[in-house]
């Protein structure tokens, strides 16, 4: 679904659990709450649609990652990262649905005591480039792109 979707041409494909057609599956209420709270907020501070950032279900064509760096996290946190980098500096996206189940066995390795402020830091560093970086991360190409197009539509005519 992923590959197809970047195929149609969009930069970015994220999953989202909390779209029609996605879910959850034995989601702990506590890690539910926690969550939405999380992804509302950032819904605020950034004024975007995407309702589930912190879904690691992600996929992203090579010139948005490299559109994105440097890439500051070097845990979990990578998740919320990417996705507000590549919406910030103007890459295409879209959302696919998509269910999450919790796992049977193990113990998870995301402790969010230890984690929120790493996700707070990333959430704070990526909000000062929206509104304070006049642009200088944005994606790079727009004008070239349009210009090229533009040569070779006139070049084409006899």
């Amino acid at each position: 679904k992923y590959w197809q979707t970047l195929n149609d041409g969009w930069d970015c494909v994220f999953g989202s659990r909390f779209v029609k057609s996605g879910g959850t599956i034995d989601y702990p209420w506590l890690k539910l709450i926690i969550n939405r709270l999380a992804n509302l907020l950032i819904r605020l501070l950034f004024r975007i649609s995407l309702n589930d950032t912190t879904n690691a279900f992600k996929a992203y064509r090579r010139t948005a990652l490299d559109g994105c760096r440097p890439f500051l996290s070097p845990h979990f946190n990578l998740t919320v990262e990417l996705p507000l980098k590549a919406i910030v500096r103007g890459y295409s996206w879209t959302v696919v649905p998509i269910t999450w189940r919790n796992r049977r066995a193990g113990r998870p390795k995301l402790k969010i005591k230890e984690m929120g402020s790493r996700y707070f830091f990333i959430i704070a560093y990526v909000w000062l480039e929206k509104y304070f970086s006049r642009g200088d991360y944005r994606k790079v190409g727009l004008k070239r792109d349009l210009a090229l197009a533009n040569r070779m539509e006139k070049s084409a005519m006899p």
